[in-house]
């Protein structure tokens, strides 16, 4: 792998830097020694982490890497870009949300293009392990998943179509260009500093604020999506941070696993929090909630073999760094008898929600959406009703329009 160099005099770019992962990476590079530039659409008060010392461009005006002027300004006099922003959050947003999903390609597009016009050196992009064929999710006990199974492609809809599209856009710059663009798929990142409540959050925040929910208002009950029996791994904060810098600084062209290879179900997350917190939870099943595909798992063979190297941080031991956190957060907004409003989580809200994604099983029209089609698509439309005639009125003579400075 090739050394990080470090240079106050390069200036690192991190868009998404208001976000989880993104504050946390701005950190680490500001420890390294860089000029950081942070960028997000959000509010700079609406941040998880902000950093003194940093060139912060903040709310729609500067941070929005949608549009392309704004990619030309933050890119300017850059050394290495490191791309996070994205339309993002976990099953409940992008089983909901696939729109808003689909349309971060804007972003890495334009990111992109700016950063290759402005002769960075080092284009890091943060793919996904929902890139993954849905056909090779389909039990709990899933076989984990290497790079190679991203084809053919049948990715999570919206979302992880979204992330596959902009990793061969990457890799087209990289050959087109010359660009040292690198890609990582990360699985499911947790941590401190993230979201924990408000529709975006992932399992384990959710799990979490649901566990202290039930403690702190003497509710012993829980809510889970799906049966509890669909899998993951979930990979705390400071190994993807590792795993970010190593990736970008490496020879590797294709795509890593970024994430843990320690496999465990829902109701397994379940157990490991109410163990942290103490408490024994009686268990709800909502079986119409968003849950995703029935198992992913890391495989980090490539990752070990190239970079001697792969995240290690137990899921114990993350969740309880994770939870200590989130309850913290919990106490200073919530109180014993308010406490009760947090047990459940909810969908974002954005674009229309559509029913059922058409790569799970569980969809519930799996027929008419196994193509992303909407039902009755191509039929033959109802003919409209003929409009009413309208009087044609002679138009007045045309005056000169008043032209003003």
């Amino acid at each position: 792998m090739e050394s990080l160099t470090v240079s106050k005099r390069d200036l690192v770019v991190v868009t998404g830097a208001g976000g989880f992962i993104g504050g946390h990476l701005v950190k680490r590079f500001l420890e390294a020694g860089h000029t950081v530039r942070a960028v997000d659409i959000k509010p700079l008060d609406e941040w998880y982490q902000v950093h003194r010392g940093v060139q912060n461009h903040a709310g729609p005006i500067k941070g929005d890497c949608r549009d392309f002027k704004v990619c030309r300004r933050v890119c300017e006099g850059a050394n290495e870009v490191y791309q996070l922003a994205a339309d993002m959050g976990g099953m409940g947003f992008i089983e909901n949300n696939k729109a808003l999903c689909m349309l971060s390609v804007l972003t890495n597009t334009h990111m992109l293009l700016a950063a290759q016009e402005a002769g960075v050196k080092t284009f890091f992009y943060a793919s996904s392990a929902c890139v993954y064929n849905a056909d090779k999710q389909l039990d709990p006990q899933v076989t984990a998943l290497k790079e190679s199974d991203a084809y053919p492609g049948l990715p999570e809809d919206g979302y992880g179509w979204e992330k596959l599209f902009s990793e061969r856009m990457c890799r087209h710059f990289r050959e087109d260009f010359g660009m040292h663009t690198r890609v990582a798929r990360f699985h499911n990142v947790y941590g401190p500093n993230g979201t924990w409540e408000g529709g975006r959050e992932k399992a384990p925040a959710a799990i979490c604020r649901k566990v202290i929910a039930a403690k702190i208002s003497g509710r012993h009950e829980i809510e889970i999506w799906g049966d509890g029996n669909q899998t993951r791994s979930f990979m705390y904060i400071d190994d993807c941070v590792k795993g970010v810098e190593r990736v970008a600084h490496s020879k590797v062209l294709e795509p890593l696993n970024l994430g843990s290879s320690e496999l465990v179900s829902i109701n397994q997350l379940v157990d490991i929090a109410e163990e942290i917190a103490g408490v024994k939870l009686i268990r709800h099943y909502k079986l119409d909630a968003p849950k995703g595909v029935a198992g992913r798992n890391s495989d980090n063979t490539k990752i070990r073999e190239y970079l001697g190297w792969e995240p290690d941080t137990r899921l114990r031991e993350g969740m309880e760094q994770t939870y200590r956190w989130i309850l913290e957060q919990f106490s200073s907004k919530y109180t014993p008898r308010t406490a009760h409003k947090s047990s459940v989580s909810t969908y974002t809200k954005g674009s229309h929600p559509i029913p059922g994604d058409g790569f799970n099983p569980e969809s519930k029209r799996m027929k008419t959406w196994k193509q992303g089609v909407p039902a009755g698509y191509g039929l033959p439309k109802v003919a409209a009703a003929p409009a009413k005639q309208v009087e044609q009125v002679k138009p007045a003579a045309r005056r000169s329009a008043k032209i003003t400075s």
